[in-house]
């Protein structure tokens, strides 16, 4: 999980609507959660977040995209790996009154690395 530089590198699949309000914050933030949406879900596996984007984003969408970006190791530690199927199932369990300071400790760019219509 940990990239040897401090950082921890996480994926996040997205659809159309939450891409266009990462693109507005200048590729730095994620947006508030929906009054529906309590967790923020990054998840730890890239080939997870493929499946999620072209499985269920696109259905629900029409398009799906993978993020990926790295947060501060140390501060993400907080959050327990959640396992929710599968050995390479996991997530991070964010709760949506804790993203803003979660958005704080993101090193870099988040950048779009797959596409999906």
């Amino acid at each position: 999980m940990s990239s040897g530089d401090g950082t921890t590198v996480l994926w996040r699949p997205t659809g159309p609507e939450e891409l266009a309000l990462v693109r507005e914050s200048g590729w730095r933030r994620w947006p508030p959660r929906l009054p529906d949406q309590p967790i923020f879900y990054p998840v730890l596996n890239e080939d997870y977040a493929v499946m999620i984007a072209r499985d269920w984003n696109v259905p629900a969408s029409g398009a799906g995209y993978v993020t990926r970006f790295r947060v501060d190791s140390e501060f993400v530690s907080r959050y327990p790996v959640q396992q929710v199927g599968g050995q390479t199932i996991l997530e991070l369990w964010v709760p949506a009154e804790e993203l803003d300071e979660f958005n704080e400790h993101i090193v870099g760019l988040i950048e779009v690395v797959h596409e999906f219509h």
